[in-house]
């Protein structure tokens, strides 16, 4: 088995320390004036990441919102951080603007999702088949698939990409991320998965500490399911403590196998190469330390190195069916 990145297919050891969630390329109607379009900003961005003792990130932004699947290669290849793609769609609220997506059938939305993992992604996200982006003359592919969902709604779109999803996971055995508005409808959303075939096993539950609730974020791990904390430097929310004392009481409760940390910084005001703050140093300078203090290093070394491996690493040398 492997995890699949823009560069290749790697072995799991090889992975290292792992942000789960971040953006580097990006651009929709929810931020405007926070669009996420220079490479050379953005790789001055994960150099600083990478500066700070991360090794690897997942790339979460999906069909239609400004992917840069070349950039994310040449990003790659110039740092040394290993960038893992992302395929699939966000909540309807982010395509007033690419306004095709949302129109594609379950049909149309799981093999765009198939290709972008198996033959690789293309250059730019249309409406028509685009010419396949690479890198030295290797297809850049995908290795996860996303699904966002509202507050507390599964709308006719989600419910159509999660039906693609099945698809997808199904022919590729790609990992799945969910965008939980708010921490909302983790349970259902999780049925609704297990419905069309994708396990709780393979599925990152993003905004997770968005609901700082201990309890429901161990019973969501008793199912199999990775819990996605990424509210560090969300002050506005709730400060750094919040999700650290969560994290530690989820971990109290059985769950240290199953939480995943990233920043989900998304903004190009929040990137210090931008002239922003906090940016994506932010978590391993500021908050993996007070993790070492509080949790200990054997639980954060799980948390950064050892579950997301876990998560990732599920692509065999030939695709499914």
């Amino acid at each position: 088995m492997s995890i699949r990145t823009v560069l290749g297919d790697v072995q799991g050891d090889r992975l290292g320390a792992t942000d789960y969630h971040e953006h580097l390329f990006q651009v929709t109607p929810l931020l405007p004036g926070d669009e996420l379009v220079d490479e050379d900003i953005s790789r001055m961005e994960a150099t600083l990441l990478g500066s700070a003792a991360i090794d690897a990130m997942i790339d979460a932004t999906p069909i239609g919102l400004g992917r840069n699947p070349a950039g994310l290669a040449r990003i790659s290849a110039t740092t040394g951080m290993h960038i893992v793609a992302t395929t699939g769609c966000h909540r309807r609220a982010h395509y007033t603007v690419t306004t095709w997506v949302p129109e594609l059938t379950v049909s149309q939305l799981a093999q765009r999702m198939i290709d972008d993992v198996v033959t690789g992604m293309p250059v730019r996200d249309e409406s028509r088949t685009c010419e396949p982006a690479n890198h030295d003359g290797a297809p850049i592919r995908a290795g996860v698939l996303k699904v966002g969902i509202d507050y507390w709604s599964i709308d006719d779109l989600g419910r159509r990409v999660i039906e693609a999803i099945g698809v997808a996971h199904d022919h590729t055995g790609a990992p799945v991320m969910v965008h939980l508005e708010h921490g909302s409808a983790s349970f259902e959303v999780l049925e609704a998965l297990n419905a069309v075939g994708v396990g709780s096993n393979a599925v990152a539950l993003a905004h997770v500490d968005r609901n700082p609730d201990p309890v429901l974020h161990a019973e969501l791990a008793s199912l199999g399911a990775f819990l996605g904390y990424d509210g560090p430097a969300r002050h506005r929310e709730h400060p750094d403590s919040v999700v650290l004392a969560c994290m530690q009481e989820a971990i109290e409760r059985g769950a240290g196998d199953r939480i995943l940390i990233g920043g989900d910084v998304a903004r190009s005001t929040r990137y210090v190469s931008a002239g922003g703050m906090p940016g994506l140093a932010y978590l391993p300078r500021r908050f993996v330390p007070r993790m070492r203090e509080v949790l200990g290093t054997a639980a954060t070394e799980r948390i950064l190195v050892d579950n997301p491996r876990t998560y990732l690493d599920r692509f065999a040398d030939v695709e499914r069916g």
